[in-house]
């Protein structure tokens, strides 16, 4: 519910709905693999509110979890009970005292579920190491090898994916979230079933383009119908599987055509992750190229995301009119106040907290 504008600069501020963007620069989720039973621990309060207090203007928790068996790995967010509520309430409104708007990404890690955190290797878990079984996928096709063969999803069971995804909309909502992004990027779950790579049904969920978009579309309608109208709905998408007869960013432009008619407001265009041979061409701005087409060719307010480091970079993205907003990830991590330095890079008076305030160059 936001018009493009080419004339955007990255300090413009941006209205979804009703909520005001105070500029273009949001906190990515970003995967931190330090909860206990999904629930947020000081971590989040410390990582998600230093971030709001660096005044980004929106801030997305990780990617959480919406069933257990749905996690990438044993410590990851979650939001598939109530108890898992309460812990985000404090986190959430600390952001928003900052002025930054807070967010979660929901998520399903389907294939890619049950392996152990990244500096630990990143490895499938074997259940005496606190992995289970079965993990889940459209098909019963393993990521990669030495990970588990999953168990293919009955129509029943994509049912109640689907009300998992809703149930953890609503927890969001009662922990003061105010904008959800459906997580359908990377290889997890939902982006296994778009990728004829990795999704190989016959039924009403495979096959055709139609049949491998249903979840998704089906995922964005029921959490739609439960997030309150005044808060946008983000979906991140990974643009291109960067592999031969998988996903292609012409799918993605066709599948933003439809999200946007159901319901979301931003495509955050990401890519990769669906296939572990892939090569992936990683230099700065990589993705903006995708975020740029499905933006004009959608008709729909997009994000780009991958390697965007410096300030003129980020407004040249905007400026140009490749995405609407930008998403930074590391670079948030090298510099939780990335935004006030990246201001006065650009020439504009942002407005430091005032704890900071003393420190802000003349």
């Amino acid at each position: 519910m936001s018009s493009l504008d080419p004339m955007a600069h990255l300090f413009e501020p941006l209205r979804i709905r009703s909520l005001e963007f105070r500029h273009r620069i949001l906190v990515s989720p970003m995967c931190q693999y330090s909860c206990r039973d999904g629930l947020a621990e000081d971590w989040h309060l410390v990582h998600l509110g230093s971030r709001a207090v660096g005044q980004a203007a929106a801030v997305l928790a990780e990617a959480t979890a919406v069933t257990a068996d749905g996690r990438i790995s044993p410590v990851d967010l979650g939001l598939w009970n109530d108890h898992q509520i309460e812990p985000l309430m404090r986190i959430f409104a600390f952001i928003e005292r900052q002025g930054s708007i807070p967010g979660i990404q929901l998520a399903h890690a389907g294939r890619k579920a049950s392996t152990s955190e990244p500096w630990k290797g990143g490895k499938p878990l074997p259940e005496q190491a606190g992995g289970w079984t079965p993990i889940v996928a459209p098909s019963a096709i393993p990521f990669a090898e030495g990970y588990q063969v999953p168990a293919e999803l009955s129509e029943g069971e994509i049912a109640a994916t689907v009300e998992a995804f809703a149930a953890a909309a609503r927890r969001a909502e009662s922990a003061g979230a105010k904008l959800v992004e459906i997580h359908s990027a990377h290889g997890y779950l939902l982006h296994s079933f778009l990728s004829p790579l990795s999704n190989q049904r016959t039924d009403k969920y495979g096959g055709t383009f139609a049949n491998r978009i249903r979840l998704v579309c089906e995922v964005v309608m029921a959490v739609r119908k439960v997030w309150p109208d005044q808060y946008p709905l983000f979906l991140r998408l990974s643009c291109t599987d960067w592999s031969e007869g998988g996903w292609t960013i012409e799918d993605s432009v066709a599948l933003a055509q439809v999200l946007a008619k159901l319901g979301v407001d931003l495509v955050d265009c990401s890519s990769g992750g669906n296939v572990a041979s892939a090569r992936i061409p990683l230099t700065p701005g990589y993705q903006a190229p995708f975020a740029e087409r499905i933006r004009r060719e959608a008709g729909i307010l997009t994000g780009a995301v991958g390697l965007i480091t410096e300030p003129h970079q980020a407004d040249a993205i905007v400026r140009s009119g490749q995405a609407d907003v930008v998403f930074l990830a590391r670079q948030f991590l090298r510099d939780p106040y990335w935004p006030l330095i990246a201001a006065r890079a650009l020439g504009y008076d942002v407005a430091w907290p005032p704890q900071y305030e003393r420190a802000k160059p003349k």
